[in-house]
């Protein structure tokens, strides 16, 4: 793993790049009238620790301004303790250290073999860098969770599986979303990760918040924040947040789905606005459930089908399994506002170095082709177009389309002579690592 250096012109722009970012949240709070977005209620949050108050109301059918485990609070709460810009420059220097690790994992774990060139290397940060302007602007913690995944597999690869089953576990107790790893090791039958995670999962929610919180004030919380997040679902919505569920803002498999199958305004995040409709379907709410749970359960079958056999993995499609997963597991989150998408940053650093590397002329060609089509969609949610393109799901086609051209790649891998002629050296980023 390397450190930016001053003296190539790529990281120098990584690290302007993060400065102007960091500036972007620091500069309205130290000479405005606040960073506004989501920064002042991490602050809260972290406030409501340090005064041994409560994060949620006692009602779990009331509104929640913290919608997170009580953990993320906790961890808020030490910054916190200094003020707002510790705060908010400890979440910044978290986002960009998130950004570069995640550029140096996506990189070395592509199964490739070979090493990027520095234009290369840095393409997949170029077509993602509004995901990370919204990282930083909002702070979301979705680039960082993304690093913690990352570098969990890059720990179950290198036989380190209880230390990646810890960092499976800390990213689904900050926002739980990640769950989703959980199933895919059990399938592959990674029985020391998923026990890490199970493990790890129990400390970061009951043991490290009780000495803090007090045991029983801890497990209350739990409690509550459980049952008017995760298990509260109904026609109007689910979780706390029921006004961008079905909205355009939502670009989940659940949320198209419902938008597709019955009659829901999509604009319902905004009362101002005209309700607007995009059902080809008129089915109630039940039937709608149905048909996502078929949706699911087909693409869940689908990757099984494409995954390779133990006997016949390789670094490639080990790499192209994983950068489907975190197609699905993007997707497959109730929730998946734009910036969710910050977490095709791997599957498109894989897809990148196949369209570089592949030995087959018209493999790489139609490789750069889906890239291009992929990131031509995703510019749709630009606020230059209507938000009717993005209710249709256009960041949920192009994962659609990145992670069909992976499945491409593990069914049809270049053979092993021509594989060995243009990548010589095999595995040496991954042993720098």
């Amino acid at each position: 793993m390397r450190y930016p250096s001053l003296r190539a012109p790529l990281d120098i722009l990584f690290l302007v790049c993060c400065v102007a970012l960091t500036a972007d949240v620091l500069v309205p709070e130290i000479w405005g009238n606040g960073k506004t977005k989501d920064y002042p209620l991490w602050f809260w949050a972290g406030q409501q620790v340090l005064r041994g108050r409560d994060l949620y109301p006692s009602d779990p059918n009331a509104h929640f301004d913290f919608i997170y485990p009580p953990l993320p609070a906790v961890l808020l709460a030490i910054p916190a303790y200094f003020g707002k810009i510790p705060l908010y420059t400890c979440l910044s220097f978290l986002n960009a250290a998130a950004w570069w690790m995640t550029g140096q994992l996506s990189n070395a774990m592509t199964g490739s073999g070979r090493i990027p060139g520095p234009w290369l290397f840095a393409l997949p940060g170029f077509a993602t860098v509004t995901f990370v302007f919204d990282m930083f602007d909002l702070g979301q913690p979705n680039l960082v969770l993304l690093a913690m995944m990352l570098y969990g597999f890059w720990l179950l690869q290198h036989e380190r599986p209880w230390m990646a089953g810890s960092m499976f576990a800390l990213a689904t107790a900050i926002k739980v979303f990640p769950v989703a790893v959980f199933p895919y090791l059990v399938w592959r039958r990674r029985w020391a990760a998923a026990a890490g995670m199970v493990v790890f999962s129990g400390i970061f929610l009951f043991l490290l918040p009780a000495p803090i919180r007090g045991y029983q004030h801890n497990f209350s919380e739990l409690r509550t924040w459980y049952q008017g997040m995760v298990a509260s679902s109904s026609e109007q919505g689910f979780g706390q947040r029921a006004e961008q569920n079905w909205s355009w803002v939502n670009q989940s498999i659940i949320a198209v789905t419902h938008r597709l199958t019955r009659q829901v305004n999509y604009n319902q995040d905004n009362p101002a606005k005209t309700a607007a409709y995009m059902n080809l379907l008129d089915l109630d709410f039940k039937t709608a459930n149905w048909v996502v749970l078929a949706i699911s359960l087909a693409l869940g079958l689908g990757y099984i089908a494409v995954m390779p056999a133990r006997s016949r993995m390789t670094p490639r499609s080990n790499a192209e399994e994983l950068g489907i997963l975190f197609c699905l597991m993007t997707v497959a989150s109730p929730l998946a506002r734009q910036y969710y998408f910050i977490w095709l940053f791997f599957p498109m650093t894989i897809l990148m170095h196949r369209a570089a590397y592949d030995p087959r002329a018209a493999v790489r060609a139609g490789s750069w082709a889906a890239l291009a089509i992929a990131g031509l969609l995703m510019c749709l949610s630009f606020p230059v177009f209507p938000n009717d393109l993005q209710a249709y799901g256009n960041n949920l086609v192009a994962t659609a389309l990145i992670s069909g051209g992976l499945v491409w790649h593990i069914l049809h891998p270049p053979s092993a002579g021509s594989v060995a002629s243009v990548a010589p050296g095999i595995g040496t980023l991954e042993s720098d690592m």
